[in-house]
């Protein structure tokens, strides 16, 4: 992922997902697919309508486009991030790991596999190899709100609950003042870990 127009389209992308703006993800997707096609990127090609079948969750028809993805572009890394998420989503647990390995191989400093690969460990119940890839994504990407969150969840899953509520104080301090509604969710989990204190 060289290409700054393809980078930064694809950071929008993730982020509109992340956040559940279906929306504006397809917008993204569909200017990401518009571009490669006028560039003849075709790994790029299947990568956009990957994410299409994504928001579609139409994941076994998004793992295709991604494996078709990486035929063109061995070096994607967000590939194989994204064939492991659909993977979660399909309940196909066997290999998820190896497929976040993968990616970070490939694109060591791309916070968003060790992001992600957190989340999936964090929801097996490692918590502090969850907390060690959070630390990672952070590293590459330290204003990345909705890390810092999933941390927080990690940190009051071992029962660190003072360094459960700086994660969230920090998401605070990262989101878009637009972020309303995810702030006042925040605002809520620290107060019910407050509470708990």
């Amino acid at each position: 992922m060289n290409d700054p127009e393809f980078t930064q389209l694809r950071r929008h992308l993730d982020e509109a997902i992340t956040y559940n703006d279906l929306a504006a993800a397809k917008k993204f997707a569909r200017e990401g697919l518009r571009l490669a096609r006028d560039r003849e990127r075709l790994g790029e090609v299947m990568y956009f309508r990957a994410q299409l079948k994504i928001i579609a969750g139409k994941y076994e028809e998004a793992f295709c486009y991604l494996e078709k993805a990486l035929e063109f572009n061995p070096q994607d890394g967000a590939a194989y991030n994204d064939m492991a998420l659909c993977r979660v989503e399909q309940g196909k647990l066997d290999g998820i790991l190896e497929l976040f390995d993968k990616g970070i191989a490939i694109e060591p400093d791309y916070a968003t596999i060790y992001h992600n690969k957190g989340w999936f460990l964090n929801q097996l119940g490692h918590h502090k190899a969850a907390l060690a890839c959070f630390e990672k994504a952070l590293e590459f990407d330290p204003c990345r709100a909705v890390t810092y969150e999933n941390q927080a969840d990690a940190y009051e899953n071992l029962g660190q609950i003072d360094e459960a509520i700086r994660a969230y104080q920090k998401v605070l301090e990262l989101l878009a003042p637009s972020a309303d509604l995810i702030k006042e969710q925040i605002k809520g989990e620290i107060a019910r870990l407050e509470e708990r204190h």
